[in-house]
């Protein structure tokens, strides 16, 4: 059988070296190319800390694809690029592994009919941490039985989003369970975002602090107790299982999907 060949977006970043590290390490998988507006020309074994791969960043991404024609494409950007990225994918019906976040609702209901329509693999996940899934799972049942939750999400200071998107899926999959969607609120804020941002239900605190990489708590209230439910990476590798599993998805399966949940077994 002949192994999967992955192409990495944004290969220079702090994931997409893990991602290097990842597919080099994988009987079934194969380093296809790589393309990074700030690394052009570098070895991609090179960056990504696992010797010499004998090829180099690309300088131009659609010829990038052109010649490595590869499997599947693993999108580690920020929103505005894969935005620019998307038709150039399309146009080579490549499988996608999405781990950018930013995309609104209505584009990602865009990209699913594309995929529907070419046939194409993808996943998008804001979190590809195992342990970060079962958190929003835990979560999801805690918000059937308690009265009200708020997130406190940790993140180092290069984090360009807030909330991050994991924080908003967990916050999103609470609303769906939770029985406190009305719940009344009490007081006033003596300064504006003080209680946080609020996303259905939940109310939403980003910390963006040097020393910190992704955490999470959920914090849940109910009478004479409450629950709290934490997720750290603290390391990069701790996403790699998740996108090594997200990358023979979509290599083997149509459509999109959202969440590393969605291909998990419950």
């Amino acid at each position: 059988m002949n192994p999967i060949k992955v192409y990495i977006c944004g290969v220079g970043g702090k994931m997409g070296r893990e991602v290097v590290r990842a597919v080099t390490g994988q009987e079934d998988m194969m380093l296809a190319g790589g393309y990074d507006v700030a690394f052009t020309g570098m070895d991609l074994g090179k960056l990504g800390g696992c010797g010499t791969a004998g090829m180099v960043v690309d300088k131009e991404l659609a010829q990038g694809l052109d010649d490595s024609r590869p499997d599947v494409v693993v999108d580690f950007t920020h929103a505005g690029a894969l935005r620019k990225n998307l038709p150039l994918y399309f146009e080579r019906k490549t499988s996608l592994v999405i781990g950018t976040t930013g995309l609104t609702h209505e584009e990602l209901e865009d990209l699913s009919e594309v995929c529907e329509k070419q046939s194409l693999g993808c996943l998008v996940a804001p979190n590809f941490a195992i342990g970060a899934v079962l958190m929003m799972r835990f979560s999801r049942t805690a918000a059937r039985y308690m009265e009200g939750a708020e997130i406190i999400e940790f993140h180092h200071t290069g984090k360009k989003d807030a909330p991050s998107g994991t924080a908003m899926r967990t916050a999103e999959g609470i609303g769906d369970e939770a029985g406190f969607l009305d719940r009344p609120e009490h007081g006033s804020e003596l300064v504006s975002g003080a209680r946080g941002a609020t996303v259905g239900p939940v109310k939403i605190h980003s910390v963006r602090l040097s020393g910190f990489m992704a955490h999470q708590e959920v914090i849940f209230g109910g009478d004479g107790q409450t629950l709290t439910i934490r997720h750290d990476s603290l390391d990069r590798s701790s996403f790699m299982p998740g996108v090594v599993l997200a990358i023979r998805h979509v290599y083997r399966n149509k459509g999109c999907v959202v969440g590393l949940d969605s291909i998990m077994e419950w």
